[in-house]
């Protein structure tokens, strides 16, 4: 079987850039699409586009009901399945128009690719999910080892983590000249930090415990004034391996270079939760339990608006729908406490 159609590849390549050029659309979520084809493609054997017809949509969706995750080996998640088929909606939809393809493909045709109404629900539903509280968060930081270099950030991740929220993508892409410890904030700043959207905007430290706040502090004026980081080095750096005689491969120091992705940083974050005996919370749930906590702190609406602002909201209904969601259980507790 073929693995690759030359015509399709240039067909693909012209879309990838109208994504990235006309549509904004930034180097991850290319990357998403281009998969995305590729898994149509091998379900039809990988026939040029030209040769569409209504039935190779109905052989991809049985391929991708088949299909199973890299890393698990588990099926695909309804949701990952009806995203692969909007990515394959949007391309034919727009090949419908190209020269050389309207004649065999028409824009009804991307309807095809429509996932059944089931299967959206499913996808989309709403669901409830874990999050440390903070005597969790407490605990496992207070159980993270401290005796090396790499541990040491290790613990400054984790401690500003709980003064911010930030993404874990953007953490590992700070540089020390987006950290003010004298504001006490961050800059998140778009050109250089990679944040949701590329928005860019200050976060001030959260009044969370000053254990927190010691630990990173220590950690920035250790960078600073031992190391002789500049501004332009990563507050979370890669380590520097050296063989070391008679051991081998070993971390020997910092090398002041930023993590191509956050994927380090999220195993790091889960394993000190295991460690102390949790749940393996990710660096994302760590922004539930700093909305919860500002429910609990903010006296004001405008104090919460605030509180949401810090996180990167625009509006204050995002922090309240996609982060202090209200169990079934607390909805009852609250209306019978009215009485």
């Amino acid at each position: 079987m073929a693995k690759r159609n030359p015509e399709n590849e240039r067909i693909k390549r012209a879309y990838l850039i109208y994504l990235r050029d006309a549509m904004g659309k930034d180097e991850t979520t290319l990357d998403k699409v281009a998969a995305a084809i590729i898994r149509y493609e091998q379900a039809t054997g990988f026939k040029s586009f030209k040769q569409f017809h209504p039935e190779h949509p109905g052989r991809f969706k049985k391929h991708l009901a088949k299909a199973k995750t890299d890393r698990t080996g588990e099926p695909l998640a309804k949701a990952t399945v009806d995203a692969i088929l909007r990515m394959l909606k949007g391309f034919i939809k727009w090949l419908a128009g190209q020269n050389g393809y309207k004649s065999k493909i028409r824009y009804s045709d991307a309807a095809f690719f429509n996932n059944n109404a089931k299967d959206v629900r499913v996808a989309h539903a709403k669901r409830q999910t874990r999050y440390p509280s903070m005597e969790q968060c407490a605990h496992a930081f207070t159980h993270m080892p401290s005796a090396t270099l790499i541990e040491q950030r290790n613990r400054a991740g984790f401690a500003l983590l709980m003064l911010t929220g930030a993404r874990d993508s953007a953490l590992t892409s700070l540089r020390l000249k987006h950290v003010d410890l004298i504001e006490r904030q961050i800059f998140q700043d778009a050109r250089d930090v990679r944040t949701k959207n590329s928005k860019t905007f200050y976060t001030w430290f959260f009044p969370v415990d000053e254990m927190y706040l010691d630990c990173f502090v220590d950690w920035v004026n250790f960078l600073r004034k031992d190391m002789l980081f500049g501004p332009d080095d990563a507050v979370f750096p890669k380590p520097k391996i050296e063989v070391v005689a008679g051991i081998g491969f070993q971390a020997t120091g910092l090398t002041g270079e930023i993590y191509a992705n956050a994927g380090v940083f999220r195993e790091m974050i889960k394993a000190s939760f295991v460690s102390a005996g949790l749940h393996p919370f990710v660096p994302h749930s760590f922004r539930k339990t700093l909305v919860k906590y500002g429910d609990h702190v903010c006296a004001t609406r405008e104090q919460f608006k605030a509180w949401s602002m810090n996180l990167g909201h625009d509006s204050i209904d995002t922090t309240l729908t996609s982060y202090l969601q209200i169990s079934v259980e607390r909805q009852g507790e609250l209306i019978k406490s009215l009485n």
